[in-house]
């Protein structure tokens, strides 16, 4: 019997999700999707939209009423709101592991209560919290939001005693943890499927290179000895079994300087890092997420070709509507995002570029640079 899939955010996760669910009509036979933005990317390829704020009582009882099960591209849905309707509609990742992972303070500690690394971290609950914190982890330490935060809002990295006032008000009364900074020599991600019978599924370890805190390049699979390839593996798959929630989760974590893997953080569903699993995989991260919330067995993980996503982000030096991009050059995969506005570092789509030739990660970062200039959006 065909289920009708409920997502609370619309944008482009959601539509790549959408996407993957439209090519198994024999499981899904409708997408809505509860996003605030009109025209939303996930409304443009054919899911029914519910515009409300993602945190909308109302709009979230509405949307489990219309639907058999529910999932979601944005962690920022009331986990409340959704327990209260799980005799309505099946939810994953669940409401509990949301509550979890949409604070980080949370998180953090119920990943450590599970001996699973993380840098040292403490509650903040005024700005003497700051300073007592900041004299046991030293500078620089990170201050961060403990909820709502993605692309790098909600961090402010304290390099000295004069920032701690400006970095205590910069987040004028929201929830704060400090964090001791950890001196990474790389950032990489696991994406990592559990479905509902407790199957797990990890896809290869990959690395990602940010700009201003955007990620802005994942290369698959990451430069990294095997034994880091295996580490990082080993802690998402005892990840996934202690939090239990069924889905994709994006795990990005830290290589340290002394070759260990710490968790950075956890997002509970579908991640930019995992894009290029469109092109690179049997099996993309939409097509696994969809397979595990919906009990089905896990699709395979092998990476099959080399692979380099790149994002396209709007420009620093305007906003507003911009030129169709015309980029195109053998095994380059583009997908835009169909928002009609550029912001400065938007995500408006990215581009997979694929090894199907045997081509070498480095072979594929040369081809890139020549592919960058062409990427840039101009305004119409």
């Amino acid at each position: 019997m065909t289920k009708i899939l409920g997502i609370i955010g619309g944008g482009q996760l959601g539509m790549m999700i959408a996407e993957a669910a439209k090519k198994m009509p024999n499981e899904i036979s409708e997408i809505i999707v509860l996003d605030p933005t009109e025209n939303c990317p996930a409304s443009q390829v054919g899911a029914t939209q519910i515009i409300a704020d993602f945190k909308d009582k109302d709009a979230i009882i509405d949307l489990a009423n219309k639907s058999d099960i529910i999932t979601y591209e944005i962690e920022s849905g009331d986990s409340d709101v959704l327990k209260s309707v799980e005799d309505k509609a099946d939810i994953n990742p669940s409401p509990e592991t949301l509550k979890i992972i949409q604070d980080k303070f949370l998180q953090k500690s119920f990943l450590r209560e599970n001996n699973i690394p993380v840098p040292e971290f403490i509650e903040i609950k005024n700005i003497d919290d700051v300073k007592t914190g900041l004299k046991k982890f030293g500078y620089p330490a990170m201050l961060k939001s403990r909820r709502d935060a993605y692309d790098g809002r909600g961090n402010f990295k304290i390099n000295s005693e004069d920032e701690i006032q400006m970095a205590y008000d910069y987040f004028k009364g929201q929830t704060l943890l400090l964090e001791k900074f950890i001196p990474f020599k790389m950032e990489v991600s696991v994406i990592a499927a559990r479905n509902t019978k407790g199957q797990i599924k990890t896809y290869p370890l990959v690395e990602n290179i940010h700009e201003d805190n955007i990620l802005r390049m994942t290369i698959a699979p990451a430069r990294v000895s095997e034994i880091i390839a295996k580490k990082a593996e080993h802690i998402a798959e005892k990840t996934m079994s202690v939090l239990k929630g069924a889905g994709i989760f994006g795990i990005e974590m830290f290589v340290t300087k002394n070759e260990d893997i710490v968790i950075n953080e956890i997002a509970p569903r579908v991640h930019n890092s995992g894009h290029h699993t469109l092109q690179s995989s049997e099996t993309s991260q939409f097509e696994q997420h969809l397979r595990a919330i919906l009990g089905l067995e896990l699709g395979n993980t092998k990476l099959i070709y080399n692979t380099i996503m790149y994002n396209i982000l709007g420009s620093k030096e305007f906003q507003g509507e911009y030129k169709p991009l015309e980029i195109s050059d053998k095994n380059l995969f583009l997908k835009m995002y169909g928002k009609k506005i550029s912001k400065p570092l938007r995500k408006l789509g990215h581009f997979n570029l694929v090894g199907s030739n045997g081509e070498s990660i480095d072979q594929l970062i040369e081809k890139l640079e020549s592919l960058k200039e062409r990427s840039v959006v101009q305004p119409i």
